[in-house]
């Protein structure tokens, strides 16, 4: 039966160097107030230290911080007592070098001091597949051995590539090449792990725990299942606590059986469902909000974007929006009335609704169903997507594409490489040039003044995504504000370009490199380019 203790006792029940699994997405299951007792033990008395940090999603509110204090990203303070935000993963960096060593995560960008840590050296930073990591902690709890998969060939992730590692210092090898019945696949090796830091929303007396408030029903049974059977223990965080035997059984999602301690969080800033919202009851199923309600894009590029990607919709379609701009489709469709033509998907596990975009991200407006991100991810890599829309930061002409590593910037893949490796039909979505000025309306595109990031380059710095192994039943295409391009025969192709804009000068002559050019060279629809659309019907059929 589990034991119920503070944050404080469950950091001092922490062991030095232990490998630490966690699960959630953005702040849904995310442990706060733990890794604040975590962080604040480090600085008082140097333990536990030298952790191993296991994640499958980003864990952290991307510096947008907390709506109890008025806090927002364009007042971020960095320092270690700040408490105005910066809430996730980053907790564990505050307390400087040494608590962490080791870190491996899909997605690292929204933990800011340990980023920094890892630029420095100061801590291994290695990046997997979400999917991968996610669905690695079955493998563990089960007793396999490991995790084999197609995900990651040809990327970063490849050992004869970047083996995953995201900083010098990484030196361990965690994915290596096998040859399974004379195909190539890359194989994911399982590891013990020592303590699990979890989050539900409602404990009983025995330990059972209830998401009933989360906006997702994240891994962590998975994980809980997996520490139990390596011999480690198990820490969850509730924010309520109930008499044994009144929660509904099918509402558990942890058996108390997995669970050895359980605290409840005293501040309620420690239990926010998503980054940018502390409870949306749209967002848990407990109501379905009025979907005008969500209030439309503005007419600018981001829009013209959107409304693009959501020309390749068809009616029946099950879709995967990724973070950021591709998300916004979302709203596109939402706008033009017909969000219920299509079902539209995060990772997490959202299926149907509006999936909301950052701060929010993972979560979604009156979902339809909400599944685990293992049995998300499964459905993924079976390829049963219809389309993806995932966004661009670096492309190249092998139609390479980088969201995971720019310059000194780390990010991670996220879902990115799961993704994009087994839908049929992907979107690359983003602007051709950023910090550009713009002018959008009247059917056209007007460029004020140019911006000052490339991101169509000669070679892109890390390939999350890559053109050459990409088959050639799959259908890529990379949709900008200014031109349309294509991947054939594992090259960049211009298919289409805006109205109003130059070609030389405002699309070649802002590329590292010069594409292949369609003799079937379109212009994009003008309608695109106006402030009311209304078209979409004519496409989404």
């Amino acid at each position: 039966m589990a034991k119920f203790i503070t944050a404080q006792e469950a950091a001092k029940l922490i062991p030095d160097g232990a490998t630490v699994g966690l699960a959630g997405m953005g702040l849904s299951g995310w442990a706060e107030e733990i890794a604040c007792a975590v962080r604040d033990s480090y600085r008082e008395t140097g333990h536990p230290c030298g952790l191993n940090l296991k994640q499958g999603s980003a864990l952290g509110d991307w510096g947008y911080g907390n709506q109890f204090v008025g806090w927002n990203r364009s007042k971020r303070e960095d320092g270690p007592d700040n408490d105005h935000g910066n809430r996730g993963a980053t907790r564990f960096g505050e307390a400087g070098p040494g608590l962490v060593t080791k870190w491996t995560s899909a997605h690292i960008g929204s933990a800011f001091t340990l980023c920094d840590q890892a630029r420095n050296n100061e801590l291994e930073s290695y990046c997997l597949p979400q999917g991968v990591i996610i669905n690695l902690w079955r493998e563990i709890g089960a007793g396999r051995p490991g995790l084999l998969s197609k995900v990651g060939l040809g990327t970063f992730v490849d050992p004869r590539i970047e083996g995953g590692r995201m900083n010098e210092c990484a030196k361990d090898e965690l994915v290596k090449v096998v040859n399974f019945e004379g195909d190539e696949y890359l194989f994911y090796p399982g590891f013990k792990v020592d303590v699990a830091i979890l989050r539900g929303t409602i404990a009983d007396e025995n330990g059972n725990i209830s998401f009933a408030r989360e906006s997702v029903i994240n891994e962590g049974f998975a994980v809980a299942n997996a520490t139990k059977n390596s011999g480690g223990i198990v820490i969850v965080q509730v924010e309520y606590l109930a008499k044994k035997e009144t929660l509904p059984a099918k509402e558990i999602k942890i058996p108390g059986a997995l669970v050895d301690y359980v605290v409840q969080a005293r501040d309620p800033k420690s239990c926010w469902q998503a980054e940018g919202d502390y409870w949306e009851p749209s967002f848990s199923g407990e109501i379905r909000k009025p979907l005008t309600s969500i209030e439309p894009l503005p007419m600018d590029e981001r829009k013209v974007i959107c409304r693009r990607c959501a020309m390749e919709l068809k009616a029946g379609d099950l879709i995967n929006l990724g973070v950021g701009m591709p998300a916004d489709i979302a709203k596109v469709v939402n706008e033009e009335g017909l969000i219920d033509q299509v079902t539209m998907s995060t990772e997490s596990g959202m299926v149907g609704g509006v999936p909301s975009a950052l701060p929010s991200f993972g979560s979604a407006y009156n979902p339809e169903a909400i599944i685990t991100p293992n049995e998300m991810f499964d459905l993924i890599s079976g390829g049963g997507l219809n389309m993806t829309c995932l966004g661009i930061g670096e492309v190249d002409k092998d139609g390479n594409n980088n969201v995971s590593r720019m310059g000194s910037r780390l990010t991670g893949p996220g879902g990115f490489i799961d993704i994009s490796s087994n839908t049929p039909k992907v979107i690359f979505a983003g602007t051709l040039v950023g910090k550009a000025k713009v002018k959008v309306g009247g059917g056209r595109l007007e460029i004020l003044e140019e911006g000052t990031i490339r991101k169509f380059v000669d070679q892109v710095g890390q390939i999350t995504f890559s053109g050459k192994y990409a088959p050639d039943t799959q259908e890529v295409l990379y949709v900008t504000e200014r031109a349309v391009f294509k991947l054939i025969d594992h090259k960049l192709t211009l298919i289409e370009i805006a109205p109003g804009i130059d070609l030389e000068k405002d699309v070649l002559g802002q590329m590292g490199f010069r594409p292949e050019i369609s003799p079937d060279l379109k212009t994009m629809d003008p309608a695109l380019f106006q402030e009311h659309w209304g078209k979409l019907g004519d496409t989404l059929r």
